[in-house]
């Protein structure tokens, strides 16, 4: 009976490690002995979307600065898993320099349309700025990355901050914020810039629920470039420069709109590279993602 009773607990514990490892896909990317805290729900409800994971350094001392991570999808697909697929040496070497990350799930365009997106975003920011003592982060010291449509929601996130923006945040759940830095990957800018523009079916037409050149209006309120103001964060901004589904020209009409505000940025367009990939996690790249963030974090 005991040696039956022994098995049973081990295929328990084996089944149990089993489905943990299944549910972060990603977490062998990341430096040996890094503290998993997986599946948080932060807006108190059951939404698959409204969860986020983090990552902590081993054995890390003190409070941590902490890099949000957004993923991309076109606001209609992908996870909080995403994009860490090809930027593994990145992901790694962020943890890897004692930085804590949080990556977030937000709603789906197909889901409900923007705000919800930004809402989504600014709760999860909220939500680990109330817990900062708990996980071990340092309040003054967050930044945050996106990609793609992350990278839209990232750029939208940090430049609205400080502008209390109607309709941005759930009600009774947002806590005030501020960002040290923001490292926009291809993301959108101006969504009226898009060849699609016309069609209500394209994702960004998708996500603000018309076509944005039948609702301008809307486009304007989800477009990052109608935040920019002389108190926005620090950006860092990469895209490709043969991008086939977000145009180069986002990102350098995003950088042209800070540098008229005094706002410290720099572009950098990757010779070559497509919208995403292991591109992106090149050496070079990565040298100068981590050196914005010890900088800006410090």
């Amino acid at each position: 009976m005991k040696k039956t009773i022994v098995q049973v607990v081990l295929g328990v514990i084996f089944i149990t490690t089993s489905c943990f490892a299944q549910t972060n896909p990603v977490i062998d990317a990341f430096p040996q002995g890094t503290i998993l805290k997986g599946n948080i729900p932060y807006n108190g409800d059951t939404l698959q979307k409204h969860l986020l994971d983090i990552y902590l350094p081993a054995n890390a001392k003190g409070k941590l600065p902490l890099v949000i991570f957004i993923h991309g999808g076109g606001w209609l697909s992908n996870d909080k898993y995403a994009d860490m697929g090809y930027m593994k040496k990145t992901v790694a070497e962020i943890v890897g320099a004692g930085f804590a990350l949080a990556s977030i799930d937000y709603r789906f365009s197909t889901q409900a349309v923007f705000p919800a997106q930004i809402q989504d975003c600014n709760r999860a920011v909220s939500f680990l700025f109330e817990n900062a003592d708990k996980y071990g982060f340092d309040k003054n010291r967050f930044a945050v990355m996106g990609f793609s449509a992350g990278g839209h929601l990232a750029s939208l996130v940090g430049l609205s901050a400080n502008n209390n923006v109607h309709g941005f945040t759930i009600a009774g759940a947002a806590k005030p914020f501020s960002f040290k830095g923001v490292v926009d990957f291809y993301g959108p800018a101006e969504l009226i810039l898009f060849p699609g523009a016309d069609d209500a079916k394209s994702p960004e037409g998708l996500l603000i629920g018309a076509a944005p050149l039948a609702r301008p209006d809307l486009a304007r309120t989800a477009s990052p470039v109608t935040y920019v103001d002389k108190n926005d964060p620090p950006f860092l901004i990469i895209h490709g420069e043969k991008d086939q589904l977000v145009s180069p020209k986002q990102s350098k009409l995003l950088s042209a709109w800070l540098s008229l505000s005094g706002v410290p940025n720099e572009v950098i367009i990757v010779k070559d590279a497509p919208h995403f990939g292991v591109m992106f996690d090149a050496d070079d790249i990565r040298n100068k993602v981590m050196a914005f963030l010890k900088e800006k974090l410090r």
